[in-house]
């Protein structure tokens, strides 16, 4: 099932700039910003049905460096997958993209969904990541849940597959209970499939074993809001990760880093320098 052209056009009024790739048997769109800046790259892995356009906030507070996004399969204007996949799959089409885009290093930042994948990839290409931030995420299946009422309703995937649902349902998924508020007009609603299998993926994923084995400057970021990964999971990972930095912010609420996107770039830019 694929969602209609006219939900899932995409935004005008985003800096970056976008193509479709084939990579590791798989058609995905990614983003660009930036890409005449120095430094080591920094790859964005966004939340579960958040197209790349939703990052533009943080891509505007960081011009200095060059950034990369993906919108994972089914995701965005990417096409559905034809299989379902796992996270560390994903790691390895991640890799891939990578080499296709001839570069070697880079820092990782991983969004709520995005964060596991973004542990997965640190994990299985240690020698390529230089930095790993993770934001409002969790270590996969040991979690303490947030809110029984929002964790229920992300399980029907055409509750965010509608354009009218998705607006509402986002308002209340990705603010998360912060008093400050994020802007929806980039959403794009994800395919039922895309939503379907983001969501699979992360319920047969777990970072627990591995955890104690990251060996790279780590930064844990959450806010004391978030009732949809709340803030204890943030300490669980500090806590796990040797050597790792947390940063807690407050009245952001999940998607804390695009509704406060110059404090938490300003974190940001702080611990990849």
């Amino acid at each position: 099932m694929t969602a209609t052209t006219a939900t899932r056009s995409a935004p005008r009024d985003s800096t970056g700039s976008f193509s479709m790739v084939g990579v590791a048997g798989r058609r995905l769109r990614i983003g660009q910003w930036h890409v005449g800046a120095g430094g080591t790259p920094l790859v964005l892995l966004n939340g579960i049905g958040m197209n790349m356009e939703m990052l533009e906030p943080v891509a505007r507070e960081m011009p200095d460096r060059r950034l990369i996004s993906v919108d994972m399969p089914g995701i965005g204007q990417s096409p559905d997958p034809i299989f379902p996949y796992t996270i560390p799959q994903m790691a390895l089409t991640l890799a891939a993209l990578l080499d296709r885009l001839h570069i070697d290093v880079v820092d990782m930042l991983g969004i709520s969904w995005g964060g596991a994948l973004a542990q997965q990839f640190a994990f299985q290409h240690r020698a390529r990541t230089r930095r790993l931030v993770l934001a409002a995420t969790s270590a996969g299946t040991v979690m303490v849940p947030g809110n029984p009422a929002m964790v229920g309703h992300m399980l029907d995937p055409l509750e965010y597959s509608v354009e009218a649902a998705l607006r509402r349902n986002l308002a209340t998924l990705y603010n998360g209970g912060g008093s400050g508020r994020v802007s929806l007009n980039a959403a794009i609603p994800p395919s039922p499939v895309g939503w379907a299998c983001q969501l699979s993926a992360f319920a047969m994923w777990s970072s627990v074993a591995f955890l104690p084995l990251l060996s790279l400057p780590v930064l844990v970021m959450a806010d004391n809001e978030d009732q949809l990964i709340p803030v204890s999971n943030a300490h669980f990972l500090h806590n796990a990760i040797p050597g790792s930095r947390l940063e807690l912010f407050e009245g952001g609420g999940h998607l804390f880093m695009l509704s406060h996107p110059a404090g938490f770039a300003a974190k940001l830019a702080d611990f990849l320098a």
